[in-house]
């Protein structure tokens, strides 16, 4: 299967009233989309398709509104923008998604998947830097559901982060209406379902922020950009599988690995002498990978929205939960080459293969698929990460440099250490944080907390330094102040890699280690041009440091990105607060909230 982007058109869909029949002209569409990079797709969603070569990208058609709709819409644009700080540049993207089962043969046998819109995986969805994403997500499958969007900081706006701390699912047949901005960001990032063990049967996508073009990348623009989503894959339900942990069993190896829903049959192709970005990302449930294009380096350039300094590889670790970008220049001989993404770190290598096609050569496959570091190990593995480092002149975001902000000259105002372990509790296998593994409750903990609803979750229950005794059960959530400098230091005991993943935050990864980790060992911290990314992979038997600016008001969860680990309880969630009420910290619970548990019969 060749992979090309063809847009979907647009529907118009009369529930969402004023923000569908608000969306703009013909005119005002490429008004907008002349905002972002030269090479930038128009913000929308794409299917999959297998076609010999790509279309010119053409943007959708809306339906106009009405006059007396368009100045109602206008207005209440205006007072929202001014409620709540959004520029009038700033374009507003309307979706509607519809989520059901549908069969899938990712592995050669059928299965039931879950499609959205019918794809699997999900759409693809681009957008610039500040744009207004509003996708209205209908669940047609038969379990609660949310999406999450993964990397995503939505500033100022936890209630629309897609997990159950602060979101009811969308009940089957029901329907919610995600409202985010892409605020601040540029990258490589996804989203997936959060509920249950509903990734592991599909539902995931790639999302992908391009820059505005007043801020240049540090890079030409590519001839094309193709998303790869990795992960490993089971022919076991999801449903299944949830059971299995239900029950208190560990999950079993996985059956496969796949490229963008296929195990061998995914295709990329283009122009001999052109350079192409690749964004790979790790959607799998509990292995690393690592990713390589046969007799083609990789030019690393972004990692989770950091621009990097652009190094050459022959071969990629991307562990779980974790996205990078790379630019691939088509300087071989023409024919068609391997794409190959293996496991890390396991006893039998799983393998997953792509095709780079030249388009202007007939000539097939050859030579055998190219080996992955093989013997190489944490220690190789851990090399290769501390040479991801941040290209300090090159600008993100914002116009100014990365370098600007000099993260290693502020103060810290507290250090927790984190360990995650296995834990036997009433029977059952579970997992935990300092000693503490984490149960979801009926009630989201933002509403418990914005409602003042008791009995939901206790505040400050996680022992820090972590607890040596037996692993308890429990719902803590950790407070901080808004504004706070914080330094993480993840404990791994265990001999398995661990990632783990902070929501509505980026952080610096200052450093890796084996063995304990001591005071004396932030001498060793890159303080100069450490990436900032959102989720970091922690080695067995060592330790990784973060700092993070707590600057997004709200309530976050901090987890293990290894789904099945925080399913049974390797999570917990923490306050970001100030006393101070105001739309310039934080936005009010959203008209359209669910409601469930002991919030029944509340409303926003």
């Amino acid at each position: 299967m060749t992979v090309l982007l063809t847009p979907v058109p647009r529907k118009h869909d009369a529930r969402m009233g004023c923000m569908a029949n608000g969306a703009s002209s013909i005119t005002q569409q490429r008004a907008n989309a002349s905002r972002a990079a030269p090479w930038a797709p128009a913000c929308t969603c794409f299917r999959l398709k297998s076609r010999p070569a790509p279309p010119p990208m053409a943007l959708p058609s809306l339906p106009h509104p009405s006059s007396t709709m368009t100045l109602l819409c206008g207005a209440l644009a205006f007072l929202v923008a001014a409620a709540l700080g959004v520029r009038a540049d700033d374009p507003y993207r309307y979706f509607t998604w519809t989520v059901t089962y549908g069969p899938i043969s990712p592995l050669g046998a059928p299965q039931q998947g879950i499609l959205i819109d019918g794809q699997f995986p999900g759409p693809r969805l681009d957008c610039v830097t500040n744009d207004n994403i509003i996708i209205n997500v209908i669940n047609q499958i038969d379990e609660p559901l949310l999406l999450t969007w993964n990397g995503i900081k939505q500033r100022k706006n936890s209630w629309q982060d897609g997990v159950l701390g602060t979101n009811c699912p969308i009940p089957p047949k029901g329907n919610f209406t995600y409202k985010f901005q892409t605020k601040d960001q540029i990258g490589t990032f996804t989203y997936f379902p959060s509920t249950g063990l509903q990734r592991a049967a599909g539902g995931f996508g790639a999302l992908n922020v391009y820059s505005r073009p007043r801020i240049p990348v540090p890079y030409a623009p590519p001839a094309g950009d193709f998303s790869l989503l990795v992960g490993d894959w089971y022919r076991t339900s999801h449903k299944a599988l949830q059971q299995t942990l239900d029950s208190g069993g560990p999950l079993p190896f996985p059956d496969g690995l796949l490229i963008n829903g296929a195990e061998k049959t995914s295709s990329f192709a283009g122009d001999q002498g052109k350079t192409y970005l690749f964004r790979v990302s790790n959607v799998g449930l509990m292995t690393s990978i690592n990713f390589r294009i046969q007799s083609h380096k990789m030019k690393l350039v972004e990692v989770e929205g950091s621009h990097t300094l652009q190094n050459d590889y022959d071969s990629l670790d991307v562990h779980v939960g974790q996205s990078l970008s790379v630019l691939v220049t088509l300087d071989q001989v023409p024919r068609d080459y391997y794409i190959v993404a293996s496991t890390r770190f396991t006893r039998k290598v799983l393998v997953a293969t792509g095709v780079l096609h030249y388009s202007n050569s007939n000539s097939g496959l050859a030579g055998p698929v190219p080996e992955g570091p093989g013997k190489a190990g944490f220690h190789w593995s851990m090399l290769q990460a501390r040479t991801f480092r941040w290209n300090l002149t090159a600008s993100a975001a914002r116009p100014n440099p990365q370098g600007s902000y000099h993260y290693g000259n502020i103060t810290r105002t507290r250090s927790i250490d984190l360990a995650n372990s296995a834990a036997v509790i009433s029977g059952k296998q579970r997992y935990a944080v300092n000693g503490v593994s984490f149960v979801v409750p009926d009630t989201p903990l933002k509403l418990a907390d914005n409602f003042n609803i008791t009995g939901v979750f206790t505040w400050d229950t996680i022992p820090i330094p972590p607890s040596t005794a037996p692993a308890v059960p429990g719902t803590p959530v950790l407070r901080f102040n808004l504004h706070d400098f914080i330094e993480v230091i993840f404990h791994n005991a265990e001999n398995t890699t661990q990632t783990w993943h902070l929501d509505g935050h980026d952080f610096w990864v200052v450093g890796y280690g084996s063995g304990k980790w001591a005071p004396e060992l932030r001498k060793r911290y890159n303080l100069i041009d450490a990436i900032t990314r959102h989720t970091v992979q922690v080695y067995p038997d060592g330790w990784s440091a973060i700092l993070v600016s707590l600057d997004n008001q709200g309530t976050w969860n901090l987890r293990s990105a290894m789904w099945a680990r925080q399913y049974t309880g390797q999570q917990f969630y923490i306050r970001v607060w100030t006393s101070e009420k105001s739309y310039s910290n934080e936005y009010d619970i959203p008209h359209n909230a669910l409601f469930c548990g002991k919030a029944t019969g509340l409303h926003a």
